[in-house]
């Protein structure tokens, strides 16, 4: 049984078997294919809502399709899937304040990577205990800078899969974080001055999933 005290908003309950919880209700998801609409929100591209479809496959696999090419490609310790977050497992976890995320009381869990050579220097995850999900994350790269996803959930929430992801990150000189690949015909891209460290938003809200059917792996080539 675990033991739990707070004092100040810190928690002590066990953090490695809250995150096994939330991990093992992730990994119950295979693979999925999902729909859905993409809204960007950066000065600097102009680029009208698109339909995307999703696909992901466990561990570490997820590509981000629109018609014509490849709308986000998530690389280098970018993630906008909340299982490849936790894929390896690899890492020491450390309880954190408490806090509430829209109105959800959430248990704060900071991840630290045992391995040295990893791109992750620190994950932050807000966990809703009573749904055993992943309400929000902050990660903190070596090479790709930092970013924070926002996960809302409906009726997928028993398989841990968000109805609406919002990717933040911050824009410097014109650019997206390395590990984030935008693609869109000429003349989307929209010129005009951007400050640095502007805030950025990539926003995905899924209309439904195709959960565990089999993926072929030439979709992730």
């Amino acid at each position: 049984m675990s033991v739990f005290v707070v004092a100040n908003g810190v928690w002590a309950q066990d953090a490695p078997e809250l995150m096994a919880k939330v991990k093992s209700k992730l990994d119950k998801v295979n693979d999925y294919t999902a729909q859905g609409n993409m809204k960007i929100d950066v000065s600097f591209i102009d680029a009208p809502d698109s339909k995307v479809t999703v696909y992901y496959k466990k561990p570490d696999k997820l590509k981000v399709k629109k018609d014509g090419g490849i709308s986000i490609l998530p690389k280098g310790g970018i993630s906008v899937n909340a299982g490849m977050l936790l894929a390896d497992g690899d890492y020491d976890a450390v309880p954190g304040k408490d806090t509430r995320i829209n109105g959800i009381d959430t248990r704060v869990v900071k991840l630290l990577p045992r391995n040295e050579n990893s791109n992750i220097v620190l994950t932050t995850v807000y966990i809703d205990e009573k749904n055993l999900v992943i309400r929000k994350a902050t990660v903190i790269t070596k090479e790709n800078g930092s970013y924070e996803i926002d996960f809302a959930y409906g009726k997928y929430m028993q398989w841990g899969l968000p109805d609406k992801v919002i990717f933040s990150f911050n824009t410097s000189d014109y650019k997206l974080p390395k590990g984030v690949t935008l693609e869109y015909e000429k003349g989307d891209s929209k010129k005009a001055e951007t400050p640095k460290n502007k805030k950025g938003n990539v926003e995905i809200t899924y209309s439904g999933y195709i959960i565990n059917k089999g993926i072929d792996e030439k979709v992730f080539q």
